[in-house]
């Protein structure tokens, strides 16, 4: 079974985006316990000012600037 797309929402303020994406996976991973996988964006075209996901082998963590950290989900 594929993840399944709960939200997804993409804005634009003058040269600022924000978007949002969130699925739910088939089941909770170690990675992922909370069954979920998502994607918050925002930035200006050419450059992320902020960015939180969990892609595989990373975790939960965000982009800030040039730097990466991991969060509590």
């Amino acid at each position: 079974m594929k993840a399944r797309q709960l939200f997804r929402y993409k804005a634009r303020q003058g040269e600022t985006i924000c978007e949002m994406v969130i699925w739910a996976l088939p089941a909770a991973t170690r990675e992922r316990p909370h069954g979920l996988k998502y994607r918050l964006f925002c930035g200006v075209p050419g450059q992320c000012l902020v960015r939180y996901d969990n892609e595989l082998g990373k975790g939960d963590h965000r982009h800030y600037g040039d730097q990466e950290e991991p969060y509590p989900f």
